[in-house]
C-alpha cells in the first residue's frame, strides 16, 4: 500500500473513532495486531491490549464520553504512519475533561493495521480519571 493510502486508512480510523463506529476500526485491524497504549494501569484503556482490542475500546466507552482523536499531522514512511494529534474526552466518574497531545504509531500491512502504539500525556489523563486535578486540560 502506498504511503498516502496508509494515511487515508488512518484518517478513516480516526473518523470512525470520533463517531463511535468501533466496528469500522476493528474491520481495518489485522487479527493478530499489536495494540499498546502506554501509561498507568489505573487508566482503564492504558496497557497492552494485544489479543483483546475490543476491550480497549470498551474501556474507553465505559470510562469516558465524547472521546475524540483530532489529528494535526501525519508522517508516513513505508508501512509506518505516525499521527500527531490531540485526545479529548470527558471522564464519566469525575467529570474532568481531557485535552492532551498524543502520538500514535501505526504499522499497516496488506491494507490493515498490524500494530498501534500510543503515547500521550498520561499524567494528565490519570489526573482526570482519579480526580486529582481541578482540570486536566491545557
Amino acid at each position: 500500500m502506498a504511503e498516502q493510502e496508509n494515511v487515508t486508512l488512518i484518517q478513516k480510523i480516526y473518523a470512525a473513532f470520533s463517531s463511535g463506529d468501533i466496528q469500522t476500526i476493528l474491520n481495518n485491524v489485522g487479527p493478530n495486531a499489536e495494540w499498546i497504549n502506554h501509561g498507568p494501569a489505573a487508566v482503564p484503556y492504558m496497557g497492552n491490549f494485544t489479543g483483546r482490542i475490543p476491550a480497549f475500546f470498551q474501556a474507553i466507552g465505559d470510562s469516558t464520553t465524547e472521546a475524540k482523536v483530532i489529528p494535526d499531522r501525519f508522517i508516513a514512511q513505508g508501512d509506518t504512519v505516525v499521527a500527531i494529534a490531540r485526545y479529548t474526552a470527558k471522564v464519566r466518574s469525575t467529570g474532568a475533561k481531557i485535552d492532551t497531545p498524543v502520538a500514535h504509531i501505526f504499522t499497516i500491512r496488506g491494507g490493515k493495521v498490524t500494530s498501534w502504539i500510543g503515547f500521550g500525556d498520561s499524567a494528565a489523563v490519570l489526573a482526570a480519571h482519579t480526580g486529582t486535578a481541578a482540570s486536566a486540560t491545557r
